[in-house]
């Protein structure tokens, strides 16, 4: 009997002699609760070595536990042991299987586990927090011209620590206290880095500004800040989560940098930016489907009483030129696709090109209703000559003119030519023929009365020309080249004739005391 006993104890007692023998905690202590940051790499080997021993000890403890249970066994059916020894031993065993789960397991190292990864996550704060520095905004020429992204904000060996730290935490389901910790830490560094740009003028409010040019430089100062703050200051952080949490996996660096963004009172500004984002897109909509119904309104108006340019048709040819340009088209043409989007309703390119055109058609039914509005036929055909010289010459060569093709120019810079010729003749074309010749070589009736025709031919003549020059000195041309053209044909149309007039008839009126006039 005492044999057998001894045998069974032998067997019991071998696997729990293995187990002490390989976790030697008081061993591991002295390393674990040192400072972490002296010898990094050297500490995490000797944790991982007291994962290695608590491992090797969950899994001894339960052959120990299992012939242990079989000595209790022996025991009681051989009446060996006294009642108090055996109860005594259950109540051990009982305690052993509770160390067993495994939320009890780690009582099995007293405690120096947990206490070994606190370090842990102290040195992954201090990491973070010593080499987290407040992001210092470029002068504003420099970061309108910087194209690179800013570099990572830790150093490499920084990273490649933090990584190291990272895997021994995630192992022993620490990884949530970690993201927790450098969302603090990050999300710390960005509000001070937004704090030093000084945003308070973002709070005056618009009853404060004077005009809208007092605003302008508030607007370019915003500019160059959100650039700051996206383009260097989010990218890095952007990059940065990358960088630590790239091989645990997309969601979790995302989910950090989202926290870290969503800390820095981004929330109120994604709000207010959705809330801008969204009026600007519907406005600009709203603007660009309602033009050819503002163009179609103005139509009512009466034409300018100069006979010049409107606004509404240099601004429109000009806004239109500028929506086809490189600059805008693809922005309006991102902004519709948008606005449609939201409707549930598909945007096509063509729709653009087609409603610019459509605008362009308008404005020409406007030149030609304002042509006919007015009283004076010879300020209607100015008006005309202006207004259809102004289409061909400011969309010759650019995107619109492209696109409503070289017939179109040619068609309008023809209508110019015909309006200028019935301007020409209707007005200082007729001048001339106050200057009949009819009466003057054949007259035979004296000198006397050849002078008196003539007096009076030239006192209708200046009268003529007065009264057009009192009309027309209020009306005008812009375009420089037509009115110097124009001008040049008006010198050839009545100057050459004068002249020939005077010379021929002058003298007969040269003694007279009202020669001067």
């Amino acid at each position: 009997m005492p044999l057998l006993l001894g045998g069974h104890i032998n067997r019991a007692v071998g696997p729990a002699a293995a187990v002490l023998k390989v976790f030697d905690v008081h061993g591991l202590e002295k390393s674990l609760l040192s400072d972490p940051k002296n010898d990094l790499p050297g500490y995490l080997s000797v944790l991982k070595r007291l994962e290695e021993a608590l491992r090797f000890l969950g899994d001894n403890c339960g052959l120990a536990i299992q012939w242990l249970e079989d000595i209790v066994e022996y025991l009681e059916d051989n009446t060996v042991a006294d009642a108090r020894f055996l109860t005594n031993l259950k109540k051990s065993l009982k305690s052993l299987r509770e160390l067993q789960s495994d939320d009890q397991k780690a009582r099995l190292d007293g405690g120096l586990l947990d206490a070994a990864l606190d370090k842990l996550e102290g040195e992954f704060r201090r990491l973070l927090s010593e080499h987290s520095v407040p992001l210092p905004m470029s002068s504003p020429s420099s970061l309108g011209q910087q194209a690179v992204i800013a570099p990572s904000p830790l150093p490499v060996t920084v990273i490649q620590k933090l990584q190291a730290i990272l895997g021994r935490l995630i192992v022993n389901n620490r990884l949530e206290r970690c993201i927790s910790i450098y969302v603090e830490v990050r999300g710390s560094n960005v509000r001070a880095s937004l704090q030093a740009l000084d945003l308070d003028y973002l709070e005056i409010s618009i009853a404060e500004f004077n005009d809208v040019q007092s605003i302008e430089g508030y607007i370019a100062q915003w500019g160059k800040h959100l650039e700051f703050a996206v383009k260097h200051l989010f990218e890095a952080e952007y990059k940065l989560c990358n960088d630590v949490f790239e091989r645990i996996g997309l969601d979790v660096w995302m989910g950090c940098f989202s926290s870290i963004a969503a800390q820095a009172a981004c929330i109120e500004i994604q709000n207010l930016t959705r809330d801008l984002i969204k009026r600007v897109i519907d406005g600009a909509s709203e603007i660009f489907w309602e033009l050819l119904v503002q163009v179609e309104l103005q139509r009512q108006i009466p034409p300018p009483p100069d006979g010049g340019v409107p606004r509404l048709v240099s601004f429109i040819t000009d806004y239109c030129n500028k929506l086809l340009g490189d600059d805008y088209k693809p922005i309006l043409t991102q902004v519709l696709i948008i606005h449609r989007s939201w409707k549930h309703e598909r945007f096509q390119e063509r729709l653009l090109v087609t409603e610019v055109l459509n605008v362009i058609k308008a404005i020409e039914l406007n030149v030609e209703t304002w042509t006919k509005a007015y009283e004076d036929t010879i300020l209607s055909n100015l008006f005309a000559m202006n207004n259809h010289y102004h289409l061909y010459k400011h969309l010759k060569g650019t995107k619109l003119g492209d696109l409503l093709g070289d017939s179109w120019l040619r068609e309008h810079e023809q209508y110019k030519d015909y309006y200028a010729t019935i301007f020409l003749r209707d007005s200082w074309g007729k001048l001339p023929s106050h200057l009949s010749r009819e009466g003057l070589i054949l007259f035979s009736g004296g000198r006397a009365t050849a002078r008196d025709l003539v007096k009076k031919r030239l006192k209708t003549f200046n009268e003529a020309f007065d009264e057009m020059y009192r009309k027309q000195s209020n009306w005008v041309m812009p375009e420089r080249d037509l009115r110097e053209k124009t001008c040049q044909l008006i010198v050839q149309a009545v100057v050459p004739v004068y002249r020939s007039y005077m010379q021929n008839y002058g003298p007969l009126v040269e003694q007279d005391g009202s020669s001067s006039k």
